[in-house]
C-alpha cells in the first residue's frame, strides 16, 4: 500500500493523489482517487468504503512509514481487527 502523489488536480473533487493498493494473493492491483493532505481518517474510512466492504478484511497489509499508517488510529484498527501492519524499509542504492 503505497501512494503516488503531486499529480495534477482531476475529477470534480480535484484529486492530487492515488492510493496504491496490491492484492499478494491475486496481484490485483486497486486504485483508489485521493488527496495528498488526507488525514489517517480519510484513508481509514477510504479503505473500508471501497475495499473492504467489498473484498473482506486484510490479514496483513504492508506499507512504508508514512505517518497515515503509524498512527494511533492505524495501531488501534488493526489491533481490533486483528490484522497485522508491516512497514518495508527504504532501497538505498550504495
Amino acid at each position: 500500500m503505497d501512494w503516488v502523489t503531486a499529480l495534477p488536480p482531476g475529477g470534480n473533487k480535484g484529486y492530487n493523489a492515488c492510493l496504491v493498493i496490491v492484492d499478494r494473493n491475486s496481484k490485483k492491483p486497486i486504485f483508489l482517487p485521493c488527496n495528498k493532505d488526507d488525514t489517517a481518517m480519510d484513508t481509514a474510512c477510504l479503505i473500508w468504503n471501497r475495499v473492504i466492504s467489498h473484498s473482506g478484511l486484510f490479514k496483513n497489509i504492508i506499507s512504508d512509514r508514512d505517518s497515515k499508517f503509524t498512527s494511533d488510529l492505524w495501531t488501534n484498527i488493526n489491533r481490533i481487527l486483528g490484522t497485522k501492519l508491516s512497514f518495508s524499509t527504504a532501497y538505498i542504492h550504495k
